[in-house]
């Protein structure tokens, strides 16, 4: 099991206001008596304040020209100094910000996914209703995908390698961390609910494969938190990128004057940035989410209810799905138990051991105690004890593994806790599977086997306002790409006012406006369906010939794409052969932005024939001959 709990230990709190602003008190902390700070200097002292600050012995970890800011890390003892330094405006605590927690969803088990399975969230924010009408699984000829803008996403990473993020237009900034690695899952699971491919294989995106990604990976492994310098540079990358949107599953606890202004800026600049409202349960504020350039997003279940994690503020502005979240993870966690030939649905107890146990299932009660149990699969309540003591008991006894199940109806995820281990599997059942067994198959050889794999393409369930975000990130691509021309705050204001109101009449600090509806917003925006993503044109033609004894074809390929470059999905693409060969052909683009038209039959005498795009159709789109970068080959015998 994945779990992201972050707490913070020893870390400065510290915020000085100089200047314009309001002076505040101070307190620090720090590893090493050094602190990392954001300093803000006053226009046209850059130089001055970057000569005091190497004097102090400073580590710079970035500049900021435009909010006229530095991150370094300083001695505590520098900072009084700092602070009385005519030209510097600010210094504050470069405050952490973490992937918001996520926790792998209790509501369900991952089976073996037999084909594609649309996540209910899909259809719940409607953006089947903006692509799919008819349910068909085929993208709408002329529907909105989003594929005209770009969603950059800051995270821990986009598994390249996922079996249902194939073919989907992304890159990222190749910093010290890969983009397109994760060993964390967040990143990746995020990356699915906006844009997982619709094939044949686990799950669906809001935009189903096509619009643009660009991801900057801020996040490791571990999960480590970044600071508010490491967001803001990442947000100036995605800028830079040519990103429409940012999506951020991230934050933190404390504001920063700095980071707010660099989103300000954004804002102002065109950029929509969205991000998790943050899983507390509390009324705390997060950030960014809280600053006014940014959307905040709640999370709701399946039944439309605010999620019992979910932050409740002033600042929420949106609503969308967030527990019990199906998307593509990077890693496999198998576990299963086998009795009588009979699989059951079981999940791994974090921390305990993996690999596989074989033994006669015993009952061992709440298994607050040792018992005679050695090589015995335990079966064991849930209750009065922790999962450590119960495991350890087991282990303790010789036990082969410890199989814990519920004392309420329904599954349950576990853990040791961390800094814990044991070296016998543990295991999490239902209560109903748990007393079944205990009923009528004690003394029968049980079979345990729980192996995790990474990389690995896999599918799991997530609760989080991480999981929300990107719904309320992907709707707001499908419905900008319905009108490339809107700005970023007609966008905003198109979802604000057409999102399902729920909770209190009006606008609440639980649901903000509402749950977001892609479909309502793009009527909004347009007044009407909206079906025009813009231009279109040839990208390329390539061609192939297939010779036989005394004839040969030539087969055209052409390739579409949008005026961002981005491949368009549904043209009808006409073309005409000419010099050997007289005909007309047509063919429709598929998820490749590509489709193939092949001549009649041509005597070898024939030595090469002319194609010719003569229309490119697609509702809602303008051909643009003169966007082509070629209109005709010649396809040679």
């Amino acid at each position: 099991m994945k779990r992201f709990v972050f707490a913070l230990s020893a870390v400065l709190i510290l915020t000085l206001v100089l200047g314009a602003f309001a002076s505040m008190p101070v307190q620090s902390a720090s590893d090493d008596n050094n602190v990392r700070v954001l300093v803000q200097f006053q226009p046209g002292t850059r130089g001055a304040v970057e000569k005091t600050l190497k004097g102090v012995g400073a580590e710079f970890h970035y500049t900021f020209d435009e909010l006229n800011a530095f991150a370094v890390t300083v001695p505590a003892a520098a900072l009084n100094g700092l602070t009385k330094n005519p030209n510097v405006v600010l210094v504050e605590e470069d405050a952490p910000r973490f992937p918001i927690g996520i926790e792998k969803s209790s509501s369900a088990t991952v089976a073996a996914l037999t084909g594609q399975t649309v996540p209910y969230g899909v259809d719940m924010v409607q953006a089947r209703d903006v692509w799919d009408t008819n349910r068909d699984s085929m993208v709408d000829s002329g529907a909105v995908t989003g594929a005209n803008r770009k969603i950059c996403i800051i995270d821990s990473g986009f598994y390249t390698g996922h079996e249902d993020l194939q073919g989907v237009n992304v890159s990222g900034y190749a910093g010290n961390l890969p983009w397109y690695e994760d060993g964390l899952g967040h990143g990746t699971h995020v990356s699915g609910t906006i844009v997982a491919v619709n094939n044949a294989l686990g799950v669906i995106g809001v935009t189903p494969g096509t619009v643009q990604v660009y991801m900057v990976r801020v996040f490791g492994d571990d999960g480590a938190w970044a600071y508010s310098s490491t967001l803001i540079d990442a947000a100036n990358k995605c800028y830079a990128a040519g990103a429409n949107i940012i999506s951020m599953s991230l934050g933190g606890g404390q504001k920063s004057r700095t980071e707010q202004v660099g989103f300000d800026s954004l804002y102002s600049k065109g950029v929509l940035s969205i991000a998790a409202a943050g899983n507390e349960g509390t009324s705390a504020l997060s950030y960014p989410a809280s600053y006014t350039s940014v959307v905040s997003v709640a999370a709701i279940d399946e039944n439309k209810v605010v999620a019992d994690f979910s932050q409740f503020n002033s600042s929420v502005e949106l609503a969308a799905p967030g527990v019990g979240v199906l998307s593509t993870v990077p890693y496999l966690d198998s576990t299963s138990l086998t009795v009588d030939s009979v699989a059951y649905a079981a999940s791994h107890i974090e921390y305990s051991a993996r690999g596989n146990a074989t033994g006669a299932l015993v009952n061992g009660g709440l298994c607050d105690a040792t018992g005679s149990w050695s090589g015995k699969v335990v079966l064991c309540e849930r209750g009065v004890i922790d999962f450590y003591t119960k495991v350890m008991n087991v282990q303790n006894s010789g036990g082969a593994a410890a199989v814990i199940y519920n004392n309420v109806p329904g599954s349950f995820l576990g853990t040791l806790g961390e800094g814990y281990s044991s070296t016998i599997i543990g295991i999490s059942l239902s209560q109903e599977d748990g007393q079944y067994l205990v009923a009528n198959k004690l003394g029968t050889d049980a079979t345990i086997s729980s192996t995790y794999t990474a990389p690995a393409s896999s599918y799991e369930y997530y609760d989080g306002t991480s999981m929300a975000t990107p719904h309320a990130s992907a709707v707001a691509a499908l419905v900008w790409s319905a009108d490339p021309t809107a700005t970023n705050v007609e966008v905003r204001n198109a979802l604000t006012s057409t999102a399902e109101d729920l909770g209190t009449a009006g606008r609440d600090v639980y649901y903000g406006f509402g749950l977001v509806q892609a479909a309502d917003a793009i009527i909004a925006l347009t007044g009407g369906g909206g079906t025009t993503d813009g231009e279109i044109h040839v990208a390329a033609l390539t061609s192939t010939k297939t010779l036989s004894r005394n004839k040969w074809t030539a087969t055209v390929t052409t390739s579409v794409k949008d005026a961002n470059d981005a491949p368009v999905t549904g043209v009808v693409v006409s073309g005409a052969w000419s010099n050997g060969f007289t005909g007309t052909g047509t063919c429709t683009t598929g998820s490749t932005g590509t489709c193939s038209i092949t001549s009649g039959s041509m005597k070898l005498t024939v030595p090469s024939v002319l194609f010719t795009v003569t229309n490119l159709s697609l509702t809602g789109y303008t051909y643009n001959p003169a966007a082509n970068a070629v209109s005709s080959i010649t396809v040679y015998k």
